[in-house]
């Protein structure tokens, strides 16, 4: 009889196929280490690279440490002290539970640990490719130390495939830098070829923490967020839309502590600075949201990278709101320091303070049979204005007034772009399309890919005002716009609108809307240059403190910029 072609692999080969799943590189190791010493209580953590980790990687804690049984188990494979059913897998708060990495670590490596629970004698047990070579009692403090020597060792397939001493370095360190984050409560010490390349000490706030790993520069460019939004709490820090850029950005993500991937996560986070950034700038996050751990599943990746939730709309909407209303709080966030709205009087009944009518009068599109007029001028409730501050008017493009704290410079057409795009936004949201029949209908030229999109993009047009019918050949004709503002171009509009689509620059629905209300708000509002009377000052001031984000236009640049009185004495050499 032959014999079968199936055969059971030997443990030592298993391990090193499960090894794979769990340990990819240095970091790795790094990062598994870290948490096991961060579950076991640890006030301070040390790690040790040579060569990136490539030759040797040490971590060392002051944990609960363990005895000589429990080290010895800890060798095997599935042995934790965190879970015991399966059950258990739901909402487990460690960052580890599989009971894999020591085990798995060691079968890639010449492996020691040294640990002790505390009553002044430990357990160190060295490892080489998997195997035992020998258990001894040793003199230590309470906690665990491990030394990984020659990582893939005897797997030389998947050492060639480790990258550079340099990248093996970034990667390590980037590790421990998040975890750093995840903890400020836990001192970190990192030390790279024998030179400390950074020291945090245990006890730090967020804040403390976070300009000790990211910097002074970039944590002072960040705002707080503290917002509790149905089931979830989202805590950390979002960056001021001006400081945004293509480049540099950091993120980091945390579930009830834990740190995890989730591109969607941070597009709901993104979302929230409403067309206030740059298209293509990229804000740094830090989130940290809590919610029940029993609405997270934290057992579905390898390497517990990602997460999934029970509640994906949920979390993605708190993020994005708690995200917004961080940026709506910039009036009130220290560390922004360039703005304040004036205080005092309220808007006057009947009119624009000074008579007239306003530019800047609200964009009026079809409104159900009923619905109470927005037109603003005539609005009963009192709101913040002013009525008793002396404006001006310089280079006919900025409004500067005096505030109780400086000097406030105001930028008309961005400032004005904000308001009409928060107003479409807000009539966008509606059922009917903001649309008026024009009485000389536009007939615009467009190439054949442009056409092609028309037709097929044509209950789009539709939905945000615009009304077009093939006119022959690669012609439109166009019946009807969005509701027309006196600086509003139609035709420039549809025509951006069009290449975009041809381009594929639109994402998902929302970002249709806020593309076409920043199209819009671009179009319509004043223009730099143009000279402004007292009232249309004022009016517009009024309108731009009323929106979400007043700092901020469309594009993400300055509306507002405050010259503080504190460096008027400077300059002038009064302080």
């Amino acid at each position: 009889m032959m014999a079968g072609k199936i055969a059971i692999l030997s443990d030592a080969v298993a391990d090193q196929i499960a090894a794979g799943e769990v340990v990819e590189r240095p970091a790795s190791v790094v990062k598994e280490l870290v948490e096991n010493a961060i579950d076991a209580g640890a006030t301070h953590i040390t790690v040790e690279l040579e060569q990136g980790g490539k030759k040797r990687i040490v971590v060392r804690d002051d944990g609960s440490g363990m005895g000589r049984d429990d080290a010895i188990l800890a060798l095997e494979r599935h042995a934790t002290s965190k879970i015991s059913a399966a059950q258990d897998l739901v909402g487990v708060p460690t960052l580890g539970f599989r009971g894999e990495a020591l085990p798995s670590i060691a079968s890639v490596s010449r492996f020691a640990l040294s640990t002790s629970d505390g009553d002044g004698e430990g357990t160190e047990i060295t490892v080489a490719g998997g195997r035992i070579n020998d258990v001894s009692p040793v003199a230590r403090q309470r906690g665990t130390s491990v030394t990984v020597h020659g990582l893939f060792y005897n797997t030389p397939a998947r050492r060639k495939f480790l990258r550079s001493v340099s990248s093996e370095t970034r990667a390590s360190h980037d590790v421990v830098a998040t975890l750093a984050l995840a903890h400020p409560d836990v001192g970190f010490e990192l030390v790279l070829d024998a030179r400390p390349r950074f020291h945090v000490p245990p006890g730090q706030t967020p804040e403390e923490r976070l300009t000790a790993i990211w910097g002074h520069d970039l944590a002072g460019t960040l705002v707080p967020i503290h917002h509790a939004i149905g089931a979830f709490k989202v805590d950390g820090f979002a960056q001021r839309p001006a400081d945004a850029s293509p480049s540099g950005r950091r993120t980091l993500l945390l579930i009830n502590g834990r740190p995890f991937k989730d591109a969607f996560l941070i597009r709901a986070a993104e979302a929230g600075y409403r067309a206030a950034i740059h298209p293509g700038d990229r804000p740094s996050l830090c989130l940290s949201v809590t919610t029940d751990p029993q609405g997270v599943d934290v057992n579905v990746h390898p390497a517990k990278r990602e997460v999934r939730f029970r509640d994906r709309f949920g979390v993605e909407r708190a993020v994005e709101e708690a995200v917004r209303l961080a940026l709506g709080e910039l009036v009130a966030a220290a560390s922004v320091g360039s703005w304040r709205p004036l205080p005092g009087a309220t808007h006057a009944e009947g009119g624009v303070p000074g008579g007239g009518a306003s530019l800047f009068a609200p964009i009026e599109g079809p409104r159900p049979d009923g619905s109470p007029s927005d037109s603003g001028v005539e609005d009963d409730a009192p709101r913040t204005g002013f009525a008793a501050v002396p404006l001006m008017q310089i280079f006919d493009t900025y409004i500067c007034y005096e505030a109780p704290d400086g000097f406030v410079i105001v930028d008309q057409h961005a400032a004005h772009e904000r308001v009409i795009y928060e107003r479409v936004m807000a009539d966008l949201a509606g059922a009917d399309p903001m649309s008026q029949r024009l009485l000389l209908p536009i007939t615009v030229e467009l190439t054949d890919e442009e056409l092609d999109v028309v037709e097929s993009h044509r209950d789009l047009l539709t939905r945000i005002g615009f009304e077009v019918e093939g006119f022959g050949g690669r012609s439109v004709i166009i019946s009807a716009t969005p509701s027309p503002h006196r600086r509003f171009d139609a035709m420039k509009c549809f025509q951006e609108m069009v290449a975009d689509l041809a381009r594929g620059r639109f994402g998902g629905w929302s970002n249709q809307l806020e593309r076409f209300a920043a199209t819009y708000g671009c179009r319509a509002a004043v223009k730099a240059g143009q000279r402004l009377d007292e009232s249309e000052m004022r009016e517009l001031l009024l309108r731009l403190f009323e929106t979400e984000l007043p700092p901020h236009d469309v594009h993400g640049r300055a509306t507002i910029v405050q010259l503080p009185k504190e460096e008027l004495e400077r300059r002038f050499g009064r302080r």
